[in-house]
């Protein structure tokens, strides 16, 4: 469980595999993205492998991360330079000036940033003597690094700096005038840890046996890093989402391991961070004006067969679709690996991702529709999930009592069950530690067809618009949680390589009337 648990696995892997070989290698550690419940269309496959507005035929995240470090391995000893998979670091530096991983321990790149976007991040309290604020690229030391902290504590502990032009992180409704000076912290991204000091941490693992819970890379890794380290995070579970057992006794065994190890930082004061790892930044940086769009040159139509009559909109993203004449898209909605009929409307500022749409449907705005093929019990079947793009799939209760503090598309849950002919009780939801939420509620419908699926799941988001009763009890339902147990990754790759194949034979066709 969690990225610091996957990270451990992976170097055990390592070992096992390349056996002495692999204290010669560099490696490039990718977390795929875990349960992706704040971007559920990318749950199944992995955050790792979103597609991306770019590129012909496009690419995905995994080749742009290649891309933005493909200059690292000439520089770096043999270590495993970990990083996430729906950030994406932009920097510029000096001609003579080089990104290096060389040091013992640990080194992490930081970024300037809000001092509110350090609330979501992690932040580096830097060493004054080590950094100026100056230049592209300096390399100095951390004192003390702060998982996820509150404004007070960044301030308290000398985290917060005021310098010269600081950045924004284009994130949703960032506005700020970066002409002036202003204060801003140093966030955390992609870090690198020397051969010997990965060396310590499989030794750990192996020590351990099994983890029973959850580990964060980051979270229980850096904060144990630096002089000024406390041990006062090891009892502060806020951040986990399934704590297991035994979690303060590993984090405080992490804690003894780690302490002392350094941790040096290369400053990157001409840099941004982006984060795409939800659906309000997903929207935000596809189809709005972003900082990273322009940067990137984010198309708002990639690879797909979009018709003429329907104008594209500069507010729209279309990722390997095929959409026929008559169809409307609303502006700030993006489509991926989607196949959509003559007559469909969908509203602004929504996500749909793996569907085939051949009926007449009016999709409502801030709508999010993502299909999963399924093997349940033999064939391939169809599952569709349905949600308002801001639902919150994280949340969960504990009991049956508490279900109307859960909103499902503008309703609460116990609304919408009523609609939909379903009893609230316990075998509702698939979870085993009575975690109760949309993420664990068997709620959708398998069907025989894709598109049937797809209807199915309009029909419940109609019922819940319109208050009008929709029969789902005679239904095999699943919930989220489900679909990936289930989930057929052959056949949903199967369908993305038909759009891909016909997108192709309608680009050698026009070239060949042309």
């Amino acid at each position: 469980l969690g990225n610091g648990g996957s990270t451990l696995h992976a170097l055990r892997f390592l070992e096992e595999h390349y056996g002495d070989q692999w204290t010669s290698l560099t490696v490039l550690l990718i977390h795929s993205g875990g349960y992706s419940q704040r971007l559920p269309n990318a749950s199944a496959l992995g955050k790792i492998f979103t597609a991306l507005p770019l590129g012909d035929p496009v690419l995905q995240m995994l080749e742009l991360k290649l891309a933005m470090y493909i200059d690292f391995p000439r520089h770096m000893k043999p270590g495993v330079l970990v990083t996430c998979s729906d950030d994406i670091e932009l920097y510029s530096t000096g001609p003579t000036e080089t990104i290096t991983f060389d040091r013992p321990g640990f080194t992490a790149l930081a970024h300037p940033s809000d001092v509110a976007v350090g609330t979501t991040h992690g932040v580096f309290v830097l060493d004054p003597s080590s950094f100026s604020g100056k230049g592209g690229l300096e390399y100095g030391s951390c004192y003390r690094f702060l998982h996820k902290p509150d404004v007070e504590t960044m301030q308290q502990s000398g985290a917060v700096c005021v310098r010269e032009r600081c950045p924004q992180l284009s994130c949703p409704g960032s506005q700020g005038d970066s002409s002036t000076a202003s204060e801003c912290v140093y966030t955390d991204s992609v870090f690198y840890i020397d051969h010997s000091t990965a060396k310590l941490l499989l030794g750990f693992y192996k020590q351990m046996g099994t983890l029973c819970c959850e580990i964060d890379a980051y979270g229980d890794f850096l904060q144990a890093l630096g002089p000024g380290a406390t041990p006062d995070y090891i009892k502060d579970t806020r951040n986990v989402s399934r704590e297991g057992s035994g979690l303060v006794g590993v984090r405080q065994q992490l804690f003894s391991l780690l302490q002392g190890t350094p941790l040096n930082v290369i400053v990157l004061n001409n840099s941004q961070f982006y984060h795409i790892g939800t659906t309000e930044e997903y929207l935000f940086h596809f189809t709005a004006e972003s900082k990273l769009r322009f940067e990137l040159a984010l198309q708002p139509v990639a690879f797909s067969i979009f018709p003429d009559s329907a104008k594209a909109s500069d507010q729209l993203s279309i990722i390997q679709s095929i959409l026929e004449p008559g169809c409307v898209v609303g502006p700030g909605s993006v489509i991926e690996y989607s196949r959509i009929g003559p007559q469909v409307s969908v509203g602004q500022g929504s996500i749909v991702s793996g569907c085939c749409i051949s009926f007449s449907v009016d999709i409502p705005s801030s709508c999010f529709l993502s299909s999963v093929s399924v093997r349940v019990t033999g064939g391939v079947q169809y599952v569709t999930m349905a949600f308002g793009v801001g639902d919150d799939l994280k949340r969960s209760v504990k009991s049956l009592s508490d279900l109307h503090s859960l909103q499902f598309f503008g309703a609460s849950l116990p609304e919408c069950l009523d609609l939909w002919s379903i009893e609230a009780s316990d075998q509702l939801f698939s979870s085993k530690d009575t975690l109760l939420g949309l993420w664990t509620a068997r709620i959708f419908p398998v069907c025989s067809t894709l598109s049937e699926s797809v209807r199915m799941s309009l029909d419940m988001l109609s019922s819940v618009q319109h208050k009008s009763a929709l029969n789902l009890s005679g239904f095999q339902l699943l919930s989220v949680e489900e679909m990936l147990t289930y989930k057929d990754v052959e056949d949903m790759l199967k369908f993305r390589r038909q759009i891909y194949d016909e997108i192709c034979l309608q680009r050698q066709k026009e070239k060949s009337d042309f």
